[in-house]
This record gives C-alpha cells, structure tokens and sequence, in this order.
C-alpha cells in the first residue's frame, strides 16, 4: 500500500542525506521525494510516497520522529489531502501531422506547451501521478526524447493545518 508522509524539518545542511539515509539503512525504498520551503523560515516540508504495509509506516514515522532536525510528521490519507505532481515532457514530432496531434493531446489534458521546434515540443502537465502517467503514455507512441518529474506535493484538506511547535532561535 502506498503512503504519503509529510514532514516538517529545519532547512539545514544535511537534512535531506540524514533522512534518505534512514530509509537506506532499514531497507525501504522512497517512490518519490519533492522538498522545498514552507511558509515559516527556516522550515522545509518532505512530501514522501513509500509503499509498505502499516507496521513499515509506523517504523518510518517513530525514525523520523527521533532525528533533531525532524520537526513534525503527519500521514497524509489519500482522501483527505490533496497531491499534484509536475512533468516536462520532451516529446519528438517528425512532421506538422505529429506536432499537431500532440497539441490536441496537451490540450485534452489541459496541459501546457512551454516550447516547440521543428523537431520536438515540450510540454508541463500538473496533475496527480496518474494523469501524468496517462499524458506519458498517450504521447509515447511520438518518441519521448526526455522526462523530467517533480515527485508528488502534498497537502491536507480543507481548513485542516499542520501546526508548527514554537521554534527555538537558530
């Protein structure tokens, strides 16, 4: 089953290699792993896809708990938050035919184009996994020449805020 962390750290050095580190070290894979700042300075969020039964989830989350530079973890449950995931998609087109095709199917999934040449167009779609999943496939049969994704963001729903402890001075 899949699980979706979201974790509260300080932006420090090294935060990121301690907490993959653990994963590494207990023998759990990470899907996926999108980081960056949070609305407080000096905080990041981990947003982490794991695939595990309750028993690894509960492992994970008591580890992150015990590393200093964790500051909160929460399970996100799939049907009270909500998660998007960005893709580039550098897709080959041979002819006016191809290229116009493709821009039908950028346009189905209400996705962009962010350039476009003779040869190729690259497009970024923003959706769940599972609709960038379902772009990726459909354009594959034009040659995708290169795939860049962010990995899953997640957020609760609704007025449902993960609360941050008073920080002490760094």
């Amino acid at each position: 089953m899949k699980h979706t962390i979201s974790v509260l750290v300080r932006n420090s050095p090294g935060v990121l290699a301690k907490i993959s580190g653990l994963f590494s070290r207990r023998g759990y894979n990470i899907e996926s792993l999108a980081v960056g700042p949070t609305e407080v300075e000096g905080v990041s969020r981990m947003t982490i896809i794991l695939e595990g039964n309750e028993q690894v989830l509960e492992q994970i989350k008591k580890q992150l708990n015990k590393l200093i530079d964790t500051i909160k973890v929460v399970d996100l449950d799939t049907n009270n938050s909500v998660s998007r995931e960005m893709a580039l998609i550098k897709v080959g087109v041979a002819s006016t035919q191809q290229r116009s095709e493709v821009i039908q199917i950028v346009d189905v999934f209400r996705a962009k184009i962010l350039d476009i040449t003779d040869q190729v167009v690259t497009v970024e779609i923003t959706g769940r996994h599972e609709k960038v999943d379902a772009m990726i496939e459909l354009l594959s049969s034009f040659g995708i020449k290169e795939v860049a994704r962010t990995g899953n963001v997640a957020l609760s729903r609704g007025g449902k805020v993960v609360s941050l402890p008073k920080l002490a001075k760094q």
